[in-house]
């Protein structure tokens, strides 16, 4: 008899082909021919100064030695997450934080709080591409709304609106967005909220990027200060806020009317006591590492500052491409001539040694976008842009 074949989930079914862009980059570093990256986003790997002893120090603490779990995370971590916000004008306690393994993980238990099956949540359209997987493995569906550019990005109510249907359990926002580096704007939160209020619905608010604004007069205003009017769950973590990556930290946020967020708490607390994915030397380390963050957040305000200040003198020297505005985060977006795909364009590109994002990967129209990262290094950042902006000219003639 012949054996039958494993079956499995239909949801784990996704098309893993490489695509020819990915196989031109590792076949290019593979080869150890120079790249100019300008996709750059892993700080560890862009030349900023860590101080070694002290961010390992904490994980030598005696304390992880005993096994002491805690659903939410070990309390003075979030402790110290309390104290973070409340540099951010925004008064939490402890009982509101959940610890999580990163921000993916952080989105999955709120995904599996919220949804049943095949139920719906609303997410910003351009944005960053993490969620497919996510919401996929959780049996979720992404309904993508679009943030729409006038002299700066913002949201419109009515394409929200919409997209609301009897299946639609959330709103999903980054602030500040990546790549388009816009914040969610005061009268944006109150349209949000009044949607969320109508149709029942949670806001589930990324902040990753919320301390690298390019207003330094003011730290920018977090969905966590003042009353939230819904349900809100705020996830951040030490991947950008502490420039950490690979500590795997982050937290979850709670937020909104006391009965809802209690309820809301509840369901955490057993789908967090499933997992207890959190380590203890890593959260015994977190409020350090916190309390340090400034070192490297400097460094890395520093550096965006000024590759967008040398993109922007390049782009005033010619005509063909410019930068889409932009308030914070570590991104531009720029728009070429719609002479090819962007995909065409960024391989075209990787062949003279420059790597690009292509503007659909964000999901923005197939031509005549490129987004490209503001993190690598000073000088490698301008000669890229260089070569990109020639190659342009070159296609353009």
């Amino acid at each position: 008899m012949k054996p039958l074949a494993i079956a499995f989930s239909k949801r784990t079914a996704w098309d893993t082909t490489e695509t020819a862009l990915a196989k031109a980059l590792r076949e290019l570093q593979q080869s150890g021919g120079p790249v100019l990256d300008l996709t750059a986003s892993n700080p560890t790997r862009c030349g900023f100064n860590y101080d070694a002893d002290s961010l390992l120090a904490p994980l030598a603490n005696p304390s992880a030695l005993d096994y002491d779990p805690n659903p939410r995370g070990m309390l003075h971590a979030r402790e110290a997450i309390c104290r973070y916000y409340a540099e951010h004008r925004a008064s939490l306690d402890p009982e509101q934080i959940f610890l999580t393994t990163g921000t993916s993980e952080a989105y999955s238990f709120v995904f599996r709080m919220l949804c049943d099956s095949d139920d719906e949540v609303l997410i910003a359209q351009p944005s960053y591409p993490l969620f497919d997987f996510i919401a996929e493995l959780d049996d979720v569906r992404l309904v993508p709304y679009p943030l729409i550019y006038d002299h700066g990005w913002q949201m419109d109510e009515q394409s929200i609106r919409q997209r609301i249907t009897s299946r639609t359990r959330a709103i999903v926002l980054v602030n500040p967005n990546n790549p388009t580096g816009h914040f969610t704007k005061p009268w944006e939160r109150e349209m949000l909220e009044g949607l969320s209020r109508e149709h029942g619905l949670s806001l589930i608010i990324d902040e990753v990027f919320l301390d690298y604004s390019f207003d330094s007069s003011a730290a920018a205003p977090s969905f966590a200060q003042g009353e939230a009017g819904v349900l809100t769950f705020v996830l951040s973590g030490l991947s950008k806020v502490a420039g950490l990556p690979q500590m795997k930290a982050a937290w979850i946020a709670c937020l909104g009317p006391q009965a809802e967020r209690r309820q809301a708490q509840d369901r955490l607390e057993v789908i967090a006591d499933t997992f207890l994915s959190m380590n203890a030397p890593v959260q015994w380390a977190l409020p350090h590492w916190l309390a340090t963050r400034a070192g490297i957040q400097n460094q890395i305000r520093a550096r965006v500052r000024e590759n967008l200040a040398a993109l922007d003198e390049i782009l005033a020297a010619q005509t063909l491409a410019s930068r889409l505005a932009l308030e914070g985060g570590w991104c531009a977006v720029l728009r070429i001539p719609s002479i090819h795909h962007d995909e065409k364009t960024a391989m075209a590109l990787l062949a003279e040694g420059v790597s690009v994002h292509p503007g659909y990967f964000f999901g923005f129209l197939e031509s005549g976008w490129l987004v490209i990262s503001l993190l690598g290094l000073a000088n490698d950042f301008r000669r890229g842009v260089l070569a990109t902006l020639h190659h342009i000219e070159q296609e353009s003639n």
